[in-house]
């Protein structure tokens, strides 16, 4: 029985060679910067996704993986470059496929666990590959938020701080208040309880977390206490020469200071759950978790990833004391100094095909194509996406 299993999730989750194209995934004729695909369907509801670009190359990636046995969807946030990211994005869901197929077909907390960190090996190896020709890439990582719907079980892991909510029903009412719900845990020295695992976990070391320019920071470098990459941080071989002095530590490093082990969180999927959004911390350094819900909850499905960027972006316009507007007319590189790169996923669910179980053709979807490249051709949009 377990083998048949594990030959049915390996069908169900193999990887998928064509991408979904046509006029659904398009760039913004208003925002040059903005890539979306308004409504699609996933294993158990449909979807909507968008990302829009700030970095003068997008360090935002991500993935929504969906067939007869369930739906996956990656937002991978990165820092010091795009390599990190990228390399998660065509990695990390390769990674799940072998392991639930080593598991014989069961899914568990543990197999994302191994998924990361093997995603982690990965590009660790990767990286001392390029060490004699580009030791840059040492010092690039990237967020990790990772989303599973398996049967009626939604399984969230993240190392980093991009974030995952749920919008609930307070009611079985049509017109009920969805509440927000946050499913991951923020692995950002802003946070207290960050801050004091940081110290607890090295006692003696007290520049652990250091408060510059108001800004809470590991080692005075870095926001996140977890990633995929950052290998200057992790391994002393690569906090030396020629790595940039900037991120190079004074003192040798006699133990990781970040890691890649992802916090877990498991929900069972309830009947007043109504849908799921998943984004960097681009959207959240300027939308509550209540906020988003509501946008979500009061407007149509068609398009409400890239309204949920708009209101984004209007609110970092207002910050600015600017114009919507002009913000969008801004080019990629100069922009980031008003926003981040975002990527919103909203996951909506439905019930009757998680009681039933779904019926899709595998597909794929990939979000961390530089948008300016793919303006007047959907078609190589596609190819990438």
């Amino acid at each position: 029985m377990l083998a048949w299993l594990a030959k049915t999730v390996a069908a169900c989750w193999h990887p998928v060679e064509r991408y979904t194209h046509g006029s659904s995934s398009m760039t913004d004729r208003n925002d040059a910067l903005l890539w979306y695909r308004d409504l699609g369907q996933h294993a158990f509801g449909e979807f909507s996704i968008a990302v829009v670009q700030a970095n003068a190359l997008l360090e935002d990636q991500s993935q929504i993986e969906t067939g007869p046995y369930g739906t996956f969807i990656g937002v991978y946030d990165g820092h010091g470059g795009p390599e990190a990211a990228r390399y998660v994005n065509e990695h990390l869901f390769k990674n799940f496929q072998k392991i639930v197929r080593d598991q014989q077909g069961v899914m568990s907390i543990d197999v994302l666990r191994k998924a990361f960190l093997a995603t982690e090996e990965g590009f660790l190896n990767h990286v001392a590959g390029l060490w004699d020709v580009k030791p840059q890439t040492a010092g690039v990582g990237t967020c990790c938020l990772v989303g599973v719907l398996w049967g009626g079980m939604l399984y969230v892991a993240n190392v980093g701080d991009s974030r995952a909510v749920i919008g609930t029903s307070r009611s079985r009412s049509s017109h009920a208040e969805v509440g927000a719900g946050q499913l991951s845990v923020e692995h950002n020295a802003s946070s207290e309880a960050i801050r004091h695992e940081l110290k607890s976990m090295h006692p003696d070391d007290p520049q652990i977390v250091m408060l510059k320019h108001g800004v809470w920071r590991v080692k005075g470098i870095i926001q996140v206490s977890r990633s995929i990459g950052d290998f200057y941080l992790k391994k002393q071989e690569y906090n030396r020469e020629p790595l940039n002095p900037r991120l190079r530590l004074s003192e040798p490093l006699r133990r990781p200071v970040l890691t890649a082990e992802p916090s877990v969180n498991v929900h069972v999927v309830q009947s007043m759950d109504r849908f799921l959004i998943f984004a960097s911390d681009g959207l959240w350094e300027h939308l509550s978790n209540q906020e988003a819900v509501d946008i979500v909850q009061n407007h149509p499905r068609s398009g409400i990833a890239r309204r949920l960027i708009k209101a984004a972006l209007q609110e970092a316009a207002r910050k600015r004391e600017m114009r919507y507007s002009d913000l969008k007319k801004i080019d990629r590189g100069i922009r980031r100094h008003f926003h981040d790169d975002i990527t919103v996923v909203v996951i909506f669910l439905d019930h009757d095909l998680i009681s039933r179980g779904a019926s899709i053709s595998p597909m794929s979807i990939r979000g961390g194509v530089d948008t300016l490249e793919a303006v007047g051709s959907t078609e190589r949009v596609a190819s990438r996406m």
